[in-house]
């Protein structure tokens, strides 16, 4: 093969078939694209060993993608439940899977994950470090944390989370500035924990070139992971995230000069007042990257709600820059979420991100809003079942309340305005 990683080949001028199934799949120009994947916009997470991927661009002018966390844990080691959630996640065009888990026999699932999973697969190797040696944090060498990252690059894992930005100079930013919530970010916590009791720095920090030689042998997408994200409004915006994110920054370019690929990861909470801020800095931090965030929810005040909290946040994010919507269900804060808290979560940051694609001009995005319109204006409700969200939902309200009128619904009955209206304006259709 001429080329180790889509970075590379695109730095060749080489349409690889990844590449081309990501121009069957958005309305961007061959030399666009190479353009934006040699530059680092746009990433395209496609592992040498994942088969049967589906590849999906993620960045500058694409489609806004989400993601759906899933993956087994100790109070909850349900496999089979789980890969379910995988095939289901597909179903509903979820654009990426992260496997999150923490206990059992990790590696079969992960395994199996890839071999059914047509869609981008990301894991965060710090989680299974811990699972996987069955021994205290501290107590991990550096050697078994980049054994279990080689692991998961062998295994097919496309993109994974690295929380190399929180090394001692953000550490030290976060003591000197007392947060509400501290850290929420497991990873981060975990590494936190280590470099402490350790009196070292971040390993993925230290030894950050060891990192991007396995993710050029498989072309795996660096996420560089946000440990010190604020987990509460009050935290938002603090010198600890910013302090981090300009490290993120620095470690971009030395991943894009090594030919690989990187993501950012944003923040969690964040009020609506500083969501367009944190979009236009880490853009400019991080040089362009694609930046993918875990909501933000935009308050802390809504638990069995953070779907909602989190979907508004992520359609303001989106449009102001964020290209990746990592989920968030129901069950947020408060549990795992079940197959149901999935699809509400699932939903719910799908129309996040088609709303920002509207609001951003994506190609083609209205056209979808344009062909509802139209067949509501028709009163064709099959039409309207096929190309809503979420039919199925869809279809379900409308059977379990028939009007009399049958072209109509129950909410206006006779007095149904497009009705009425398409009387006077369009009297030959009727």
């Amino acid at each position: 093969m001429p080329y180790a990683t889509q970075m590379q080949a695109a730095r060749k001028g080489i349409l690889t078939p990844q590449m081309q199934h990501v121009l069957q799949e958005e309305a961007i120009e061959p030399d666009v694209l190479l353009k934006r994947v040699a530059e680092g916009t746009i990433a395209i997470p496609a592992n040498k060993n994942h088969h049967n991927l589906k590849a999906t661009g993620i960045g500058q002018g694409l489609r806004t993608k989400i993601n759906v966390n899933l993956g087994v844990s100790e109070d909850c080691c349900h496999v089979e439940s789980e890969l379910n959630k995988v095939r289901r996640s597909v179903e509903l065009k979820a654009d990426a899977i992260m496997d999150l888990s923490t206990f059992g026999d990790t590696r079969t699932f992960r395994r199996r994950t890839v071999d059914i999973c047509p869609a981008m697969i990301g894991t965060v190797p710090v989680y299974d470090a811990v699972a996987r040696y069955g021994k205290d944090v501290a107590s991990i060498t550096v050697d078994d944390f980049f054994d279990v990252v080689a692991m998961h690059a062998e295994d097919g894992v496309d993109f994974m989370t690295i929380h190399a930005g929180l090394n001692l100079t953000a550490v030290e930013r976060l003591k000197n500035n007392q947060r509400l919530t501290h850290v929420v970010s497991r990873g981060g916590s975990l590494l936190l924990y280590w470099m402490e009791k350790n009196q070292k720095d971040n390993p993925f920090f230290e030894h950050f070139d060891r990192l991007l030689e396995i993710c050029r042998k498989y072309d795996v997408t660096l996420s560089l992971g946000d440990g010190l994200r604020p987990g509460s409004l009050k935290d938002a915006t603090d010198a600890p995230q910013i302090q981090e994110l300009i490290i993120l920054g620095e470690l971009t370019k030395r991943a894009w000069a090594a030919d690989v690929q990187v993501m950012i990861e944003g923040p969690g909470h964040v009020p609506l007042n500083e969501i367009v801020s944190n979009m236009q800095l880490e853009k400019k931090l991080c040089h362009g990257a694609p930046f993918y965030v875990l909501g933000p929810l935009v308050t802390d005040v809504a638990p069995g709600y953070d779907h909602i909290t989190s979907a508004i946040g992520g359609a303001l994010a989106a449009s102001y820059g964020a290209d990746f919507l990592c989920y968030v269900t129901p069950a947020e804060h408060l549990r795992l979420p079940d197959m149901d808290d999935m699809k509400e979560g699932i939903i719910a940051s799908r129309i996040a991100a088609h709303a920002a694609d509207v609001a951003k001009g994506i190609p083609h995005a209205i056209d979808w809003d344009n062909r509802m319109s139209y067949a509501r204006k028709e009163l064709d409700w099959e039409a309207m079942f096929d190309l809503a969200i979420d039919p199925e939902k869809a279809r379900n309200y409308r059977e379990t309340s028939q009007p009399i009128d049958k072209s109509v619904c129950t909410m206006c009955g006779d007095l149904c305005a497009v009705k009425r209206s398409r009387e006077i304006l369009e009297p030959a259709t009727e």
